[in-house]
């Protein structure tokens, strides 16, 4: 199998994430993708084992590379809200310029099988341990409460932001989905308790 780089490769990966997200990823096949990426069929076969093995590669190639891109941003910033507000800011923007990926992440990676589950652990583990890393951070600093449990609080800050895509592929995305960090940035930090003016 070639190696997993250069300008074929990259190819096939975008084109990947152009097929999928228009024809869903059951209706994906490795001809159309082919066609999409102008390279023979077997070609294909150099670089990938399968569909779901394209699939995997999609995701961990397009969150890899965002994970290395919000860590940079988050070690500029010195104050943990800020960390928080560049993560989630992150987050939604990447999405954002990127609607054809977000349809493959919010809609049609949820619908493979668990060998793809299996295949994108890794990297969906290392995302989840920069956002611990904030909010444990967070409690050190004495910014967030010192009872904070840090899975409950990454599961909120990862679910918050999922369903916001999520609501906003549903939607067509007809609306400014990075507008939302602010609000959601307040509900997170603040929560729901009222404070004195």
């Amino acid at each position: 199998m070639a190696k997993k780089t250069g300008e074929k490769y990259q190819a096939i990966i975008d084109a990947a994430v152009r097929i999928i997200s228009r024809h869903g990823y059951h209706n994906a096949r490795v001809s159309l993708i082919a066609r999409e990426a102008n390279v023979a069929d077997g070609t294909i076969y150099l670089y990938f084992t399968s569909k779901d093995d394209i699939l995997i590669s999609v995701f961990n190639e397009k969150m890899g590379q965002f994970i290395e891109s919000c860590r940079r941003q988050i070690h500029q910033t010195a104050a943990v809200e800020e960390k928080l507000r560049v993560l989630l800011e992150a987050h939604l923007g990447q999405l954002a310029r990127d609607p054809e990926m977000a349809v493959v992440t919010q809609i049609e990676l949820r619908q493979s099988n668990p060998v793809v589950s299996q295949g994108i652990g890794e990297v969906l583990k290392s995302y989840f341990h920069l956002i611990d890393e904030i909010v444990s951070e967070g409690v050190e600093q004495g910014v967030f409460h010192p009872r904070t449990d840090v899975r409950i609080a990454r599961q909120v800050i990862f679910g918050t932001l999922d369903q916001a895509a999520t609501a906003w592929v549903m939607k067509k995305c007809k609306y400014d989905l990075t507008a939302q960090a602010g609000p959601i940035h307040d509900a997170i930090l603040h929560g729901l308790k009222r404070r004195p003016e």
